[in-house]
């Protein structure tokens, strides 16, 4: 399979080949979902917490007898019903933690890429690099390359600081190490923009 290459003006200077026999697999969209469950899953946090009854302070003491005053009997102040009592049915912290093997979670990358690649949503760019930072010339490479207004994926080689300034006040831009995306911000990214020389590495995520 051939992928366009454009050059920092947008204009197609070439193709980038990836064998076909390397995307021609059955992707298991089951396991992608379970990696992305298992991802989304453990950044919550977990440490929501509000008080029961038996944890706000007050209460001990009876408010009025049981019998003989004509009102509902009520055994503490701090109960639910009660102004400044505990909650029912509280949250508490609870650990969302699920655990995934390495290798399930590598080959749901490999099939994210895969994806990606065969839908026609990767963006290759010769080279990218600015003399200084300048949002407006990343924003006008985007609309050039026909992918501003799309939630972009941004993967370089080998950090740009000029690069990372002109994107970073982009909104739907995001920018990471070509190592680093899990297969929830590949699957998550409408486009994903990348240079020849970092496909080159990911490539070894797609072998066989």
């Amino acid at each position: 399979m051939d992928i366009p290459v454009y050059n920092i003006q947008g204009e197609k200077v070439g193709v980038y080949t990836i064998p076909d026999e390397w995307l021609n697999v059955k992707i298991n969209k089951a396991l992608i979902h379970q990696v992305i469950v298992s991802h989304l899953s453990n950044k919550r946090q977990g440490t929501h917490s509000t008080k029961t009854r038996g944890e706000v302070r007050g209460g001990g003491r009876k408010p009025w007898p049981q019998k003989g005053t004509g009102r509902a009997r009520q055994g503490s102040i701090r109960a639910p019903q009660w102004r400044g009592g505990g909650k029912v049915h509280t949250p508490k912290p609870l650990d969302w933690d699920m655990k995934i093997n390495k290798q399930m979670r590598k080959q749901a990358i490999k099939f994210a890429w895969i994806d990606k690649i065969r839908s026609g949503n990767v963006v290759l760019i010769d080279n990218l690099a600015f003399e200084e930072p300048k949002t407006k010339r990343m924003y006008q490479l985007l609309q050039k390359l026909g992918i501003a207004g799309n939630k972009v994926l941004l993967l370089m080689r080998d950090f740009d600081e000029n690069v990372y300034l002109s994107a970073r006040n982009l909104q739907n831009v995001y920018m990471l190490p070509y190592y680093q995306p899990s297969a929830y911000d590949l699957i998550n990214a409408e486009k994903i923009l990348t240079t020849c020389d970092a496909m080159d590495a990911i490539k070894e995520r797609i072998a066989p």
